[in-house]
């Protein structure tokens, strides 16, 4: 697998989102606004970083990073942890590792950036091998149990809700 990562340039933006509409398009948890969303980070300019995956010239895939909140019981928030995705791998590609590596490739930037941690929604059984998991005093807002999972970096999981952005709400 001859698989470069590198972060998306305004001539991948076309690319970035017809690759997010095809990966996204068939998957029973999506809303399909995967795409809206990324866009909606990038205008706000709390697109911490958008790394692509590239094969043979073309993008196979793409990951997003972005700054949240986590506000615990005493009110004072937590800054300094990230979210991961929207992640997504064209869908001819999917199975081979890309993915894998995007996650890889994303928590090595984290520990390069001195993050304290990272957190996502997604599959536990598959963000299990990169050491996220789910923290009982950590929680999102309307997530189903034990797929909103943590991995600390440099700071333990704290205790709170945690708050993604506002452009997490955005839509087409």
């Amino acid at each position: 697998m001859s698989l470069q990562f590198r972060y998306e340039t305004p001539a991948d933006i076309p690319a970035i989102e017809a690759l997010m509409m095809a990966a996204f398009a068939n998957l029973p948890h999506s809303r399909q606004t995967e795409p809206f969303i990324v866009r909606a980070l990038r205008a706000a300019g709390e697109l911490t970083r958008s790394i692509v995956a590239e094969q043979h010239g073309q993008l196979v895939g793409h990951l997003a990073l972005s700054a949240i909140t986590i506000t615990p019981d005493c009110g004072q928030a937590i800054h300094g942890w990230y979210g991961l995705g929207p992640i997504c791998v064209l869908p001819s590609q999917q199975g081979q590792g890309i993915g894998a590596h995007l996650v890889m490739q994303a928590l090595s930037e984290l520990k390069a950036m001195q993050a304290a941690g990272c957190v996502l929604l997604g599959e536990p059984a598959y963000y299990a091998r990169f050491g996220f998991r789910a923290h009982a005093g950590l929680q999102l807002t309307g997530a189903p149990p034990g797929y909103f999972m943590a991995l600390a970096i440099s700071a333990p999981v704290p205790q709170g809700i945690a708050r993604y952005s506002d452009a997490f709400n955005a839509s087409a």
